[in-house]
């Protein structure tokens, strides 16, 4: 019989799904006897429920970053007998009867989440004897927040030593813990021609390439910090992903006919691999979804603007390991670039450090783990 896996992630910001489109990729790719499914949790929740993890996540972040900081830390330190935690983990499970209706009718042999809210739920139907196979959790920063943390998993994956570690501190057990990375897409996996790639998009491959990227909801003002460094005399070609920002995307157009030949906006693409391997330099949030494609792909970054909380903790780990500098505002982002433009051997040394910490496997050493641990579990679900 055909294994079922589930995949199972939450569309507040685009990491956590980003991460599960990766495994599902590579279980595609890799296992063709698998059923797998990806499925949003948002999916299966309240209207005022997924406002709250999707929207308000969004425009909280943006308009109040240091808000956001608050939460994040204040919600760390918080007793898991408190009031406030009882609260929220009972509105969880008042929004989990769905999921478990849609468990019930998939029965899957094993759970990915890739996000703490499904790992939440799914920890209570287990301690219900609702739900028996094995679920697995993938922490999608270079940072454990106490809310990843349950009872009943099967194991964790943890992107670097130091989050394992943090992982044992928590009472995870050490033989539930996996170093794996996190999860990019199989085209990553890949040593892509940068005279090939750069030809595909009109770039010319000997002139240093800087893609400056704005998330997958393209958040922020990007147009304006291209416009700031696109002033600068240091010459360079400027790639810009607006990701699913429409609006974002018909600024950058607009931009580029004032510097022709400098400027290619792009909106969306699948193909950030390629996009990188045309790059010397990355200027980005340290999300680490996208940190993590960097450093498969060998690029230095600068990092920009990181929001307090997972963002912070994700910039320190790049800045500590040399593979980031840290930009404030615009004028030291400029200043950062035009430095890191004008001594290549120093760029030379961020992008060797990036590719030796890259985990580009990530994803199918994963899945060769709970593939791998079937055999020692009773897989059926329960009503």
């Amino acid at each position: 019989m055909r294994k079922k896996i589930l995949l199972l992630s939450v569309s507040a910001g685009s990491g956590h799904k980003r991460a599960a489109e990766a495994l599902l990729a590579c279980a595609l790719a890799g296992d063709a006897e698998a059923e797998i499914r990806h499925l949003d949790v948002m999916d299966f929740v309240t209207a005022g429920f997924r406002k709250i993890y999707t929207d308000f996540y969004i425009k909280l972040v943006n308009r109040a970053p240091l808000l956001w900081g608050y939460l994040y830390h204040a919600s760390n330190g918080a007793q898991a007998n408190g009031f406030l935690e009882k609260l929220r983990r009972g509105v969880e499970r008042l929004n989990a009867r769905p999921l478990k209706k849609m468990l019930t009718g998939f029965q899957p042999d094993a759970i990915i989440c890739t996000h703490f809210l499904p790992a939440e739920m799914l920890s209570h139907l287990i301690r219900k004897s609702e739900l028996s196979c094995p679920v697995w959790v993938q922490v999608t920063d270079f940072d454990l927040h106490r809310m990843w943390v349950h009872d009943n998993m099967a194991g964790y994956f943890a992107a670097n030593a130091e989050v394992a570690e943090r992982m044992r501190q928590n009472g995870i057990p050490a033989q539930k813990i996996h170093v794996t990375g996190i999860p990019v897409m199989p085209g990553f996996t890949q040593r892509h021609d940068r005279r090939t790639c750069a030809a595909e998009y009109g770039l010319d491959p000997h002139k240093p390439t800087v893609l400056l990227m704005g998330g997958g909801a393209g958040v922020g003002d990007l147009d304006k910090l291209a416009a700031h460094l696109l002033r600068s005399e240091t010459p360079f070609q400027l790639i810009t992903l607006a990701g699913s920002n429409k609006q974002m995307l018909h600024k950058m157009q607009a931009l580029a006919k004032h510097y022709p030949g400098k400027l290619l906006p792009l909106g969306f693409s699948n193909k950030v691999e390629r996009l990188m391997a045309c790059a010397d330099l990355v200027i980005t949030k340290p999300g680490g979804l996208t940190t993590s494609e960097c450093l498969a792909s060998g690029v230095a970054m600068i990092v920009t603007s990181p929001i307090p909380g997972q963002e912070e903790r994700n910039a320190d780990f790049l800045l500590e390991q040399g593979v980031a500098l840290k930009a404030h505002d615009h004028i030291s982002l400029a200043y950062r670039l035009n430095l890191l433009l004008s001594q290549p051997e120093k760029l030379h040394e961020m992008r060797r450090k990036a590719l030796a910490l890259g985990k580009p496997h990530a994803a199918a050493d994963v899945l060769t783990q709970v593939f791998g641990r079937q055999e020692e579990n009773t897989i059926h679900t329960t009503n």
